[in-house]
């Protein structure tokens, strides 16, 4: 019995081996893929006004974007989309909670933000369909150029809009209420900012020749 340990040992050791030589065969080496993605976006998102928020939002998507331009874009557009909805849906509610328990003053900021909000998701929504579209059919390079700059038009217009919420509650008196509000108004156009700006990287790339 004591002769057979060593053989066991080595039994053992080349099943083992074996095993992992098979690992590596089939699952491959740790993938460099993702992290040229992840890298990609961090340098991408150099360009905005707010790198890091642009880097934590996007990289979850790295392997869905897959260093390409537009589908960068069109993701920052999309997460800009979901959050304006969300913020839209909470001031929509507090419209109609204002009007039974807030200053005039703060209820009619926070009616303005409800209206604005609303045109700023449809803007946004209009950007995210036109990108979904871009180069679609037998679209010519004008046209696509054509397609970007009403991307570019939607966005900037819905970072108006949401420009105008805050400045409307910046004569609302100091409170819980108005704070909220505010925070909440002001990550959105974080968001809606970096993805203008990533729309106008990739604006960038196809008009230049």
């Amino acid at each position: 019995m004591k002769t057979q340990r060593p053989l066991s040992l080595i039994s053992f050791l080349s099943t083992a081996l074996l095993v992992h030589l098979q690992l590596i065969s089939t699952v491959g080496y740790p993938d460099t893929t993702s992290i040229n993605d992840t890298n990609y976006i961090r340098t991408s998102c150099q360009t905005t006004l707010y790198p890091e928020l642009c880097y934590t939002s996007l990289s979850g998507y790295a392997s869905a974007i897959q260093q390409d331009p537009a589908r960068l874009a069109r993701v920052a557009v999309g997460i800009s989309l979901s959050k304006a909805r969300k913020t839209a849906r909470y001031v929509s509610q507090l419209s109609r909670q204002a009007e039974y328990g807030a200053s005039p003053r703060a209820a009619s900021a926070i009616h303005d933000c409800f209206t604005v909000f609303g045109d700023a998701v449809d803007q946004i929504r209009g950007s995210l369909k036109q990108m979904r579209q871009l180069g679609a059919g037998s679209s010519s390079g004008v046209s696509l150029r054509f397609q970007v700059s009403n991307v570019q038009t939607y966005m900037s217009a819905a970072l108006t809009n949401e420009d105008t919420c805050t400045d409307g509650l910046e004569d609302v008196e100091s409170g819980p209420l108005k704070a909220d509000v505010y925070d909440r108004v002001v990550k959105v156009k974080e968001v809606t900012s970096n993805a203008l700006a990533l729309v106008n990287s990739y604006a960038d790339k196809v008009t230049t020749p």
